[in-house]
C-alpha cells in the first residue's frame, strides 16, 4: 500500500492531509500525484466524482507554487458554486503547516461582483472558478490569469452539459502556451475531445481509473416494483427503516421536489428541497443544514444537486429514474464517497423495467429487486 510520502509529498501536507483524516491515497491520488510533481505535462484524467481528485490535483498544483510570487500562479475551474467553495476549502486545510502561505481565491456567480474583485486585490497564487464569473472578472481587468502556469479543469463533462461550453473555449484560448492544462472528468463525450484537441498537447498524459466502472463500485443498485399512486408511502416506509442514515431522494420536476420535501416535513422528516428556482441564499442555507446534519434528507433535482459533495450519505433515492444516463452516474455518486459503501435505490413502476434494463447495460451495473 503506497502512502503520500511514498508518491513524493512533504511532510508539512501530509501534517494536514492526516489531520483530515486522509491516510492512504485512492486510485486516482497514486496514479497521478508522482507524474504531476515531477513532470512539466499536459493530464487527462477519467475519475468519477467522489475518488479523491480533489488532493490529486490540488498537492501537485500548491507544489508548484512560488509562494513569494504574489501573482496567480494556478487556476481552477469547476461547473457550480458549491465545488468551488469545497475545492477552495480544501486547498486551504492542506497548507496548514506550509511556512509561506499559498492564498487561493473562490469566484463564482450569485454574489456580488464587487466583493469578488476586492478579495482580489489581495495577494492570490491560485483562483478556483465557474466559467461564467471568472470571464467576467477577467474582461473587467480584476483577475490577471496571463501568468498562469497550471489550469485545472475539473468535472469538464459537467460543465458542457451546464452549457458552459463558449465560456470555456474563450478562457482556455489565453495564454496557451505558457501553461499545463489538467483536465478531469468523469465521461468522455465529443466535445471533451475537441477541447482535449485544441487546447491540450497531443502528448498528454492519460489515466483512467476504475476503467470500466463508469459508477462507483462501492455502490449497490436496487430496484422497487410500486405504482405511482403508492410512492410517497414507500418514501416514508423506506426513510422509516433508516432512522439513523442520512441520503438524497432525487426527483426529475423543481415542483416535484418541492411537493415531496413538504409531505416529507409534513410527516416528521428533517427533510429540506435544493432546486434550480431557489435564491441562492436559500440554496446556501439548505446545504449548509444539510452538511451539519440538521438536516438528514435532502430533496434535490438533478441539476441542484451537481458537485455536492457531502460525506457518509447512505444511500439514495430515485423517485423516478432520470432521463438521462449521465445523470444517474451523477445521481448515484453522492452516495459511497472517500471508500464508503452505500446504496442507490430506484422507484419502478410498471412499464419501467425496459429503463433498469437498459441502464444495467449502458453503466455495466447490476440492479437487484428489493421488496419492503
Amino acid at each position: 500500500m503506497a502512502t503520500f510520502s511514498d508518491l513524493g509529498i512533504s511532510k508539512s501536507y501530509i501534517k494536514a492531509l492526516k489531520e483530515l483524516n486522509i491516510i492512504s491515497p485512492t486510485k486516482i491520488q497514486e496514479a497521478v500525484i508522482p507524474t504531476l510533481l515531477e513532470t512539466k505535462t499536459d493530464l487527462i484524467g477519467l475519475a468519477q466524482t467522489g475518488t479523491g481528485k480533489t488532493a490529486a490535483f490540488g498537492l501537485p498544483l500548491l507544489n508548484a507554487i512560488d509562494a513569494n510570487k504574489a501573482e496567480v500562479q494556478g487556476l481552477i475551474i469547476a461547473p457550480t458554486r458549491e465545488l468551488v467553495q469545497q475545492i477552495k476549502k480544501q486547498l486551504f486545510k492542506f497548507t496548514k503547516y506550509l511556512d509561506e502561505p499559498i492564498f487561493a481565491e473562490g469566484v463564482y456567480g450569485g454574489e456580488k461582483i464587487t466583493r469578488q474583485i476586492k478579495a482580489l486585490t489581495r495577494p492570490t497564487h491560485i483562483v478556483v472558478a465557474t466559467p461564467g464569473r471568472l470571464l467576467d472578472l477577467i474582461e473587467r481587468g480584476a483577475v490577471d490569469i496571463t501568468n498562469v502556469k497550471t489550469l485545472v479543469l475539473d468535472e469538464a463533462d459537467e460543465m458542457l452539459s451546464m452549457g458552459f461550453k463558449e465560456d470555456l473555449n474563450r478562457i482556455l484560448s489565453y495564454n496557451k502556451s505558457k501553461r499545463n492544462t489538467w483536465l478531469f472528468s468523469a465521461t468522455m463525450p465529443e466535445e471533451i475531445k475537441r477541447i482535449v484537441k485544441t487546447y491540450m498537447s497531443d502528448n498528454a498524459i492519460r489515466v483512467e481509473v476504475n476503467k470500466n466502472a463508469l459508477v462507483n463500485e462501492n455502490i449497490s443498485h436496487l430496484f422497487i416494483n410500486t405504482k405511482i399512486k403508492d410512492k410517497i408511502n414507500l418514501i416514508i416506509k423506506i426513510l422509516n427503516t433508516r432512522k439513523e442514515e442520512r441520503g438524497i431522494v432525487f426527483c426529475r420536476t423543481k415542483a416535484g421536489t418541492r411537493t415531496l420535501a413538504k409531505q416529507l416535513q409534513d410527516k416528521g422528516f428533517a427533510a429540506g428541497a435544493l432546486e434550480g428556482d431557489m435564491q441562492q441564499k436559500e440554496r446556501d442555507k439548505v446545504m449548509r443544514a444539510f452538511r451539519n446534519e440538521s438536516l438528514r434528507i435532502l430533496v434535490s433535482t438533478d441539476v441542484s444537486a451537481r458537485g455536492i459533495d457531502v460525506n457518509n450519505l447512505s444511500f439514495v433515492l430515485h423517485h423516478q429514474l432520470p432521463e438521462h444516463l449521465e445523470y444517474y452516474t451523477h445521481r448515484s455518486g453522492r452516495t459511497a464517497r472517500a471508500g464508503k459503501t452505500g446504496q442507490s435505490i430506484a422507484l419502478i413502476i410498471p412499464g419501467e423495467m425496459k429503463k433498469v434494463l437498459d441502464t444495467q447495460k449502458a453503466l455495466g451495473i447490476k440492479f437487484k429487486e428489493m421488496t419492503m
